[in-house]
């Protein structure tokens, strides 16, 4: 087999298409970008006018001539251009669009994505200049990255609760042996956060703002002490600005609704489990990744649940990147497999 040595032949490319973050990691550099996935278009002139955490901050206070784009909506690529232009636009804004030439690109993707959409994001890749591209599911690279050796012969139970989707896997033998999707994660929160201060206050928020009140006080579980923050908004029947407080305990409730659908969820990838590898769950454990993972008493919130040990990945919002980043290991086995896989869709 070829001999094919980082820094002589191929550089090696990670990235994490998120709904919520984009992740960038180039070999010999680290972290070279990890912002939201968002973008913001001046629809006049069809010229992007920002992306990342510029555009972020836009979102609400722009006029009708703006039009704020993301090209991943709940797990799903929405919009295959706009992933093209933002990729394209990270690597210029970081003048770093030759590092794409004779490169192997490890592309993490939800699940819920098609093998027509994983097929386009090879495409763009390769036409950025990729030699090799190798699409993997986001949850088993969060696996790797928060330290399981999927490699074994045993069952291994894994939440990644991420911007748009909740991914749920038994991964065993290094790969996937079951695993199912659902559209509540992070973004489903802050919608819910939002219907809940209109319904209760009549009070209409922004989406950033709900956000925010998630990081603040969200939690699943009672937190003692805790004060009431402030949100601001637009009250809907008088149209004025207003402020209201909101207590802790209103917003665990207002969680607790779509996590009983993770749970539901969890429980049907555990009634389809192999019998063997449910056993491996009850010994292993449940590990849990993803932005969500940093809502409080989340571990708590599963183990009384399931009565089975959880724990959260030490940095849960990079699991997916660290994960990746495991691949750069040995990347004649990748390259290797990449061909199979090439090799195998030819076929079909």
């Amino acid at each position: 087999m070829a001999n094919y040595k980082f820094g002589k032949e191929y550089s090696f490319l990670a990235l994490d298409l998120g709904t919520a973050n984009t992740v960038a990691y180039v070999a010999g550099q680290g972290i070279v970008y990890n912002e939201p996935s968002i973008m913001a278009y001046d629809t006049l002139s069809n010229s992007l006018v920002a992306l990342g955490e510029e555009a972020y901050k836009m979102i609400g206070k722009t006029h009708d001539h703006i039009k704020m784009v993301t090209p991943l909506v709940d797990g799903v690529i929405s919009d295959m251009d706009a992933a093209q232009d933002l990729l394209k636009h990270i690597f210029g804004k970081l003048k770093m669009t030759g590092i794409w030439k004779n490169s192997l690109v490890i592309l993490a993707c939800p699940s819920g994505v098609t093998e027509l959409e994983r097929s386009a994001l090879k495409v763009i890749a390769k036409d950025m200049g990729a030699s090799y591209v190798l699409v993997e599911e986001e949850v088993k690279l969060a696996a790797l990255g928060a330290g399981i050796n999927i490699g074994l012969a045993q069952g291994n139970l894994v939440i990644d609760i991420g911007g748009g989707t909740t991914d749920i896997a038994i991964l065993s033998a290094g790969d996937i042996v079951k695993s199912k999707s659902v559209k509540v994660a992070g973004k489903h929160f802050d919608q819910e956060i939002q219907k809940y201060i209109r319904a209760e206050y009549n009070v209409l928020i922004g989406i950033r703002t709900a956000e925010q009140i998630k990081k603040d006080i969200g939690a699943l579980v009672k937190i003692v002490n805790e004060k009431p923050i402030r949100a601001f908004g637009r009250d809907i029947i008088t149209g004025l600005p207003r402020e209201v407080m909101i207590k802790p305990e209103e917003i665990k409730n207002v969680l607790l609704a779509p996590f009983s659908r993770i749970t539901d969820l969890l429980v049907e990838v555990l009634e389809e489990t192999p019998p063997e590898l449910a056993g491996d769950v009850i010994r292993n454990g449940i590990t849990i990744c993803g932005g969500g993972t940093l809502i409080r008493g989340i571990v708590k919130y599963f183990e009384s649940i399931f009565q089975l040990k959880v724990r959260a990945a030490q940095d849960p919002l990079m699991c997916v990147i660290d994960g990746a980043k495991t691949y750069e290991k040995n990347l004649d086995a990748v390259i290797e497999r990449i061909e199979l896989l090439e090799a195998k869709e030819y076929k079909i």
